[in-house]
């Protein structure tokens, strides 16, 4: 599937298709959901996951005007990876809000220092944040836009068996899960369009 604007429903046919849909997403989202320790999730975004994004966007903020819709769209539509990436929200969660501030300013940069490794291959860090900074001289920011950029070799490993790997290496929180879960690689190589 492809995301355009034509793939958007009306807010009438969205009230009608969004309890399936919403069963749809929350099963795949258990599998693109990955906890690296208890502090740093994240989610690998596809075009469902997406497009649910701008539908609830558009539900909520009642927008129904061209103008508006194409505003969610453009805002939303770069975070599905395009056949030689994987694209996921990195959340930063503590409860606590006093442990989150001072977290939040040790793991300036923290953003930068997440991976994704096939097997055999180096590790690709994230580009992170493409659209605007989300980090300042005090802090970085609780969520993160993280592209991961892979090379045809890569992915055919991938495709062909190579284990997935993800971590964060920051000199305040490391955490690793090798190899992911067979599912879950299942579900991520899904994006890889680059190789047949």
């Amino acid at each position: 599937m492809t995301l355009t604007r034509a793939s958007l429903l009306t807010l009438e046919a969205y009230a009608k298709a969004r309890p399936d849909m919403r069963e749809q997403v929350m099963a795949c989202k258990k599998l693109r959901r990955i906890f690296l320790n208890e502090h740093v999730v994240l989610i690998f975004e596809n075009e469902l996951l997406i497009r649910y994004q701008i539908q609830e966007m558009l539900r909520v903020e009642k927008i129904f005007e061209e103008e508006g819709i194409q505003h969610e769209f453009a805002s939303f539509a770069p975070l599905v990876p395009d056949g030689s990436n994987l694209k996921a929200t990195m959340q930063i969660e503590y409860p606590d809000e006093t442990e989150r501030k001072k977290m939040l300013s040790l793991l300036k940069g923290i953003e930068d220092r997440v991976w994704v490794r096939v097997a055999g291959y180096d590790p690709v860090f994230a580009i992170a944040d493409e659209d605007i900074s989300r980090e300042n001289a005090e802090k970085t920011a609780a969520v993160h836009f993280l592209r991961f950029e892979f090379t045809v070799t890569m992915i055919a490993a991938a495709k062909a068996g190579a284990a997935l790997s993800v971590g964060v290496d920051h000199p305040h929180y490391q955490a690793s899960i090798s190899p992911l879960p067979a599912a879950v690689q299942a579900e991520l190589l899904e994006d890889f369009s680059a190789v047949a």
